[in-house]
């Protein structure tokens, strides 16, 4: 068998199962998923102080042309190794969690067949026990047992088929219902349109949202199709967000949803057509949660703006601007409550986010539970949606480039360029390094420099160097995009030829 370490990625497996013509050849096939299931059984046997032939464990996929095979080799595994394994077919990645701690299932694991947004040759698994999903050493020791054949075969455990997706849906209704408190079809008289992707969220249409009201027509892509043929499956996609855009546009409708394919990620559309993402939305889950926990921390990423910092002040919260990585933004929301300071919400501009409230688990569909319960109290109070971002100030520019590093050390020169930019933005006078620097460097930049801010960091899986650039005045980007060119151009392992197409 190949190497399977090299199928790591961060806290999940990752690699291609289906070879394309003049690409890369298959590497995570059904026999790699065998040895996977297998070595997850044993893992998981170990972790529980449970024998094998006890262990119930849940099995889900996206729609992934690929995924199918790989859930039998996953079943195979794990039943081989002496444990039960429950096949969910279509599946979400929070629903996979929820299995292993919702009363009448309780699993003692789970494994998420998916590559998120990446392309439909790409799959990939999460694993998950009720403590949450695996870090990058449980990974690491799972595939290190996989690769060295660490695990029984041979066994006689049963693979049967399951449904979760029933109960997770009624579990997402009973928490529109109770929250609404608008009797049992409190979406009545409501227009939501839902953009699945062709991915595994369509249910949140037929299966949340009809039973309880909703008029769900105008939705695109529910059909679970694995070539994702209409367009990337993916919130941040600029095409995806025109789609649904335009769907609320054309239909009249209230709200706008979009998953991406595993629905962990989501993000909406405004009745305008206005995006609500990246700082919109963390703005609107911030403004809900914060009328219901009164001076909680909000955790998110790096590449916040600096007028969402300002949102989260006004209205009583403690912004808290930590990394990139939804694990990262999770973790440290729940160092901050280990420590005496409440934090109930932990989110990424990417679509990420995580509340107390559900097990600090990023779900998207839950997250768009809790707007589709306001979106309901305030149609019938005559409000619109909106008035929650009321106050939103935002950058008249952004831009993000992505600057490539070469050379095997390219994680220590980036590292050389951070510091040595540090020491130059202490000599310029109208720059200011931003406090709690937790990930690369962050620069305020007065009036005079640009009127905004700038955060240079390291890429947390490749070889680049992201540049995120905001200005609340026109020009604003350009003078810092040339300030920072004439900087980064002398290091020539640095490709700056993104920044130099605005700097002309």
């Amino acid at each position: 068998m190949r190497d399977l370490m090299k199928l790591q990625n961060g806290s999940d497996i990752r690699g291609t199962a289906i070879a394309l013509d003049g690409a890369r050849e298959a590497d995570l096939t059904g026999e790699v998923a065998k040895a996977v299931g297998g070595a997850f059984a044993a893992w998981l046997s170990a972790k529980l102080g449970k024998p094998l032939g006890t262990l119930r464990v849940a099995i889900g996929r996206d729609s992934r042309l690929s995924g199918e095979e790989l859930a039998l080799g996953v079943a195979a595994g794990v039943s081989g190794a002496g444990a039960l394994a429950a096949d969910f077919g279509l599946a979400t990645t929070p629903a996979m969690f929820m299995a292993t701690v919702t009363e009448g299932f309780l699993y003692d694991g789970a494994v998420m067949i998916t590559a998120s947004h990446l392309p439909f040759e790409r799959n990939g698994f999460k694993f998950f026990t009720k403590d949450g999903g695996l870090d990058k050493k449980d990974i690491a020791a799972l595939l290190a047992r996989a690769q060295a054949d660490d695990f029984p075969a041979g066994g006689s455990g049963s693979v049967l088929e399951a449904d979760f997706m029933g109960a997770y849906a009624k579990i997402l209704r009973q928490k529109i219902v109770a929250g609404a408190n608008l009797g049992e079809r409190p979406l009545e008289g409501l227009r939501i349109v839902v953009d699945a992707g062709n991915g595994a969220g369509g249910f949140f249409a037929s299966d949340v949202l009809e039973p309880l009201g909703a008029d769900t027509r105008g939705s695109l892509f529910l059909e679970p199709d694995g070539r994702f043929p209409n367009h990337a499956p993916n919130p941040e996609d600029e095409r995806a967000m025109a789609c649904i855009a335009n769907a609320v546009i054309e239909h009249g409708a209230d709200l706008g949803i979009i998953f991406d394919t595993d629905v962990d990620r989501a993000g909406a559309v405004l009745p305008d057509g206005r995006e609500l993402n990246r700082n919109r939305l963390i703005a609107m889950i911030a403004a809900i949660t914060l009328r219901e926990h009164p001076g909680t921390a909000i955790v998110t990423d790096s590449i916040t703006s600096s007028g969402l910092a300002r949102f989260i002040r006004a209205r009583g919260g403690v912004h808290r601007r930590f990394k990139r990585g939804y694990k990262n933004v999770i973790d440290e929301a729940k160092r901050l409550n280990e420590a005496g300071q409440d934090a109930e919400v932990a989110m990424e501009t990417s679509g990420h986010g995580a509340l107390r409230e559900n097990h600090f688990l990023d779900d998207g569909a839950y997250l768009m539970v809790k707007l589709v319960i306001e979106l309901a109290r305030a149609k019938r109070r005559g409000h619109a949606l909106s008035h929650l971002i009321d106050g939103l100030e935002e950058p008249y520019e952004s831009r993000e480039y992505r600057m490539a590093l070469v050379g095997e050390d390219f994680a220590q020169y980036g590292k050389r360029i951070l510091a040595e930019l540090a020491e130059y933005v202490g000599n310029v006078k109208g720059l200011c390094v931003a406090p709690d620097n937790f990930e690369g460097l962050r620069v305020d930049a007065d009036a005079a420099r640009g009127d905004g801010w700038f955060l240079l960091r390291m890429s947390l899986h490749e070889p680049l160097m992201p540049l995120n650039i905001e200005s609340d005045s026109e020009g604003g980007v350009a003078r810092m995009a040339k300030l920072l060119y004439d900087f980064l151009s002398r290091y020539d392992r640095l490709d700056t030829s993104p920044l130099a197409k605005d700097v002309g």
